[in-house]
């Protein structure tokens, strides 16, 4: 008791927690964790937050050492990642030998890394990419996935490609599920990544997104991007569907059966909502989403073409403040958690209706409560555009965007909003706050009840000791340091 005292409430509260965390989950539920910020958390920290919130797993845009090294022993499933710029690489079998070697072996061991796949590529044939990926995207896939059959590895982990849902689509002339087709263009290529996954008992990976759905297309019916009911259901022989989740996956179904693949196993990499950097990109919208998803897979529903179990990644975990936002502003907030690890929403992961809250990220650490606001004493203000244009040119502004949540930011505003993301990317270095006379240091919140000017977060001062372990080493030296 005199342990639990002086460890603190914080501490046990947490340990009490994690004792029930296990059914906190839908059963193999999974995020994605991506890492494109200025200012990471620690691995570590990650990690216990996945373990926290009894997330099973995890799946990487790479397979970044440090990342590796805080999933060892975490039994948690990753999904290792080889991105679209190392394609060409590993048409070269032996570079797909050592990538395996250097990424997958090494970490294949009692208490390692607990990898089921590996991920070819993200989304290659994307049509912005204007082809680039068409032509390495298979080679690389069978050179990976031979690489770990070699390795005495390919009955338990498989090579996949997650690929965006603009891979099929529904005929101009017939836009129902029933009618989905892999597209005309890439037809062929996507009949040999099926034959090949087949071969390998790997699933298809594709990431559906219904808020895109939306993005720019008002004339898209609003409600049938969730799950909570239509006025108008898209009906298919017979069959209702009343959210384009269900219509579209089960495209995918129809296509896969034309190529003669109807049964194959499919995994749903990415699907999410974002909280803001666009009109519908807000929490409520994203917690209307979550809600309607996380119940429907607790259930085990499926889809009128493929009911039972779906394996699913939420994207994403984190808010990328470093992401490109050539799609929209709304990349850098898909997360179901803050830049910080702070949740954004309640959120019940076991889908089972339970009041829960997520777990936030446990010893954060901040740089000083100081903030960089526009300078009202600032006499020359012919400059003032140009420095916003600045700040936001190497920091993150996408919350002042039409829709977004500070878009009702006076001009001094977002200004101070602007200076303040530039001084806090530059970890509040005082010489980040000038901009030629037109900013000024403060101690002083100027946050706004819709608008969040963030304090910045101090990796280097995050502990990466977990509160169990120093409780262990507490009791472990007590005797010692009494008798000292």
């Amino acid at each position: 008791m005199g342990v639990m005292v002086i460890m603190g409430k914080g501490w046990f509260f947490r340990w009490v927690m994690m004792i029930g965390v296990m059914g906190w989950c839908v059963a193999g539920l999974g995020v994605n964790w991506g890492t494109q910020a200025t200012h990471q958390l620690r691995a570590d920290t990650v990690v216990e937050m996945l373990k926290d919130n009894g997330i099973q797993k995890v799946k990487l845009f790479d397979a970044d050492e440090s990342s590796m090294s805080a999933l060892s022993g975490s039994g948690i499933e990753v999904m290792v990642a080889i991105p679209n710029n190392q394609l060409a690489e590993m048409n070269d079998y032996d570079r797909a030998l050592q990538w395996v070697k250097k990424n997958v072996t090494r970490y294949n061991f009692r208490g390692g890394v607990n990898i089921k796949y590996v991920a070819v590529g993200n989304e290659p044939f994307l049509k912005s990419y204007n082809g680039s990926f068409l032509n390495i995207t298979l080679p690389a896939l069978q050179n990976i996935q031979n690489a770990l059959n070699d390795a005495g590895l390919g009955d338990s982990i498989k090579a996949t490609v997650p690929l965006n849902a603009d891979v099929y689509e529904s005929p101009p002339n017939s836009p129902v599920p029933s009618a989905g087709i892999f597209r005309p263009d890439i037809s062929d290529l996507m009949t040999q990544i099926v034959q090949f996954l087949a071969k390998n008992k790997a699933p298809f990976t594709v990431n559906i997104y219904p808020f895109l759905s939306l993005y720019g297309n008002d004339n898209f019916p609003f409600d049938y991007a969730f799950f909570d009911g239509v006025a108008n259901p898209i009906i298919d022989n017979g069959v209702s569907y009343t959210n384009v989740f269900d219509a579209n996956f089960d495209t995918l179904v129809s296509a896969l059966k034309k190529v003669g693949y109807g049964n194959m196993p499919v995994l749903v990499g990415e699907v999410g909502w974002p909280t803001d950097g666009d009109k519908n990109a807000n929490v409520g919208n994203a917690f209307r989403f979550y809600n309607g998803l996380l119940p429907r897979l607790a259930m085990n529903k499926g889809t009128p073409l493929r009911p039972g179990f779906i394996e699913v990644y939420l994207f994403g975990l984190i808010d990328e403040d470093a992401k490109n936002i050539a799609p929209g502003n709304f990349e850098r907030h898909w997360g179901i958690f803050g830049y910080d690890g702070k949740p954004k929403f309640p959120m019940d992961l076991s889908g089972k209706g339970q009041k829960k809250v997520l777990v936030g990220a446990q010893n954060v650490h901040y740089l000083e409560p100081n903030w960089c606001m526009f300078n009202p004493d600032a006499q020359d203000l012919s400059k003032l555009a140009d420095n916003i244009n600045y700040a936001c040119t190497l920091a993150d502004c996408t919350a002042l965007g039409y829709g977004s949540s500070c878009n009702n930011l006076d001009a001094n505003g977002n200004a101070s909003y602007a200076f303040n993301m530039y001084y806090q990317t530059q970890d509040q270095n005082y010489m980040a706050c000038n901009f030629e006379g037109l900013a000024r240091l403060t101690t002083s919140n100027i946050s706004t009840p819709t608008c969040n000017f963030i304090v910045q977060i101090n990796p280097s001062l995050s502990s990466s000791l977990r509160p169990q372990i120093v409780a262990f080493l507490f009791v472990t030296l007590l005797p010692f340091i009494l008798f000292l």
